[in-house]
C-alpha cells in the first residue's frame, strides 16, 4: 500500500503519551466531533507512514485511549508523546455548508486587503487556545498573524484559491499600514 501524499494531509490529533497497561495510546482529538479522528482509518505521521489504526477507542478525562491494531509498549507510546496524527485529505468529509472550509485548505491561498494591498499568501493555520490564527507570509519580511473571523476574513474564495482580509490597521506590519489620514 502506498503511503498518502504529506501535502494533502490534514492534522486530526496528537499522541498524548500512554494509557493504562495493555499498551494503549492517549491521543488528543483536534476534529469538531472529537471521535471522528478516528473514523478515517489508519492515523499517520507528517511523512505518512501509518502511526495507529485505531481498534478501539473510549474516551477519557483527557482525550481518548486508543487500543491500536500496531502492538506498542507504554514505553514505546510514551517516546512518542507530541506526534501529530494526520489523515488524507481525500478521507474527509465533504462539507454540507458553502460557507465552510478546512482550515487546512486555507494553507496557500493568496490573502489581499479589501482595497487591494497584497498582503502575502497562508502559511500556516494555528489555534493557541483563543481562535484560528492565519499566519501570512509576505513577499518581504517577516510572517505575521490574522484572526480567522468573519470580521478580520470577510470574503473567501476558494475557487480562486484568495482570502479578503479588512483587518484593524495594528494587526499589520508596519511596512504594509496605510498611511494615517490627516483629519
Amino acid at each position: 500500500m502506498s503511503q498518502p501524499d504529506s501535502k494533502h494531509l490534514i492534522v486530526v490529533g496528537r499522541i498524548a503519551g500512554a494509557f493504562g497497561v495493555k499498551g494503549e495510546a492517549r491521543v488528543l482529538s483536534f476534529t469538531d466531533d472529537p471521535e471522528a479522528a478516528f473514523d478515517y482509518g489508519p492515523l499517520v505521521d507528517a511523512q505518512g507512514a501509518v502511526v495507529l489504526t485505531p481498534v478501539r477507542v473510549r474516551p477519557l478525562n483527557e482525550g481518548f485511549g486508543v487500543l491500536t491494531k500496531e502492538p506498542r509498549q507504554r514505553e514505546e507510546w510514551e517516546a512518542m508523546k507530541g506526534t501529530l496524527l494526520h489523515v488524507p485529505r481525500d478521507a474527509m468529509p465533504a462539507l454540507e455548508d458553502a460557507d465552510e472550509v478546512y482550515v487546512a485548505d486555507l494553507v496557500g491561498c493568496r490573502v489581499v486587503h479589501a482595497d487591494g494591498r497584497a498582503l502575502g499568501e497562508v502559511k500556516g493555520v494555528h489555534n493557541f487556545g483563543a481562535g484560528d490564527l492565519l499566519e501570512v507570509q509576505p513577499e518581504t519580511g517577516a510572517a505575521f498573524m490574522l484572526p480567522f473571523t468573519r470580521a478580520d476574513i470577510p470574503l473567501i474564495d476558494m475557487t480562486g484559491r484568495i482570502l479578503t482580509a479588512d483587518p484593524d490597521e495594528a494587526l499589520l506590519p508596519e511596512a504594509m499600514q496605510k498611511p494615517a489620514q490627516p483629519e
